[in-house]
């Protein structure tokens, strides 16, 4: 089977189909991050598909790539995920919205899990006590010598919990298998002023707050407690 006899030829495709279907350029991109998240080669996952792996690989490198509606319930069968999500169109959709899985066991997480877990680098939540009562915001950070460092505005609700006891949470959902884990840590956050200081955490931070605008205030929450657990489907 040649790799482009798996592709819908343009003039096949409506241009009402095309606006309704506007994430259709990223099909190849979660293709490959599924796959690589099963740890499946290219190979394997076009053998299983019953495609070649050239295709595949076209697929995953071409943008504008739009496979056909039999291949795509193939690769969503082999990657255990559904059509739905290859297309994008769960992306608006909160994580957790499947079924959860039979005979599911939950596992705490030693604290070096929870340390690989929280990684480098992320999007967590920061949970914190404000006058209009708790807030948790989502917010970009890094692992810095073992604390979570992130930058923010002052003023803004991360940066009113400076010197105040917070939480802060990281988590993934893996929802064609119903599994997930999540990291909590729990500490204090503080004002980083040092001139060396900043340089360190401005050198070690992986990117800049996806949010933009104008963050010339990083805080560190020093973990007191860093507790996890795991959803493990046997």
């Amino acid at each position: 089977m040649s790799a482009m006899s798996e592709q819908t030829p343009p003039n096949a495709v409506s241009d009402t189909a095309d606006t309704a279907d506007s994430a259709r350029g990223d099909i190849g991109r979660r293709i490959a991050r599924r796959r690589e998240e099963l740890g499946l080669t290219r190979e394997e996952t076009a053998y299983r598909a019953g495609t070649a792996p050239g295709y595949v690989r076209y697929l995953e490198e071409q943008s504008t790539a739009t496979p056909g509606p039999g291949v795509l319930i193939r690769l969503a069968d082999v990657l255990d995920t559904s059509v739905a999500a290859l297309r994008g169109g769960e992306a608006d959709l909160p994580p957790g919205t499947g079924r959860a899985a039979r005979h599911a066991e939950l596992i705490e997480l030693s604290a070096e899990e929870c340390r690989a877990r929280l990684s480098t680098h992320g999007v967590g939540r920061l949970a914190t006590e404000t006058a209009e009562g708790p807030l948790i915001v989502p917010l970009n950070y890094s692992v810095v010598d073992g604390a979570i460092a992130f930058r923010t505005a002052p003023g803004t609700t991360p940066g009113k919990a400076v010197g105040t006891d917070v939480a802060f949470e990281v988590d993934h959902i893996d929802e064609a298998l119903s599994q997930g884990w999540s990291v909590l840590v729990r500490g204090r956050a503080r004002a980083v002023t040092d001139a060396d200081a900043v340089r360190r955490l401005e050198e070690r931070a992986y990117s800049d707050p996806w949010a933009g605008g104008e963050r010339s205030l990083w805080v560190c929450v020093d973990p007191v407690a860093v507790t996890g657990r795991r959803i493990d489907v046997p």
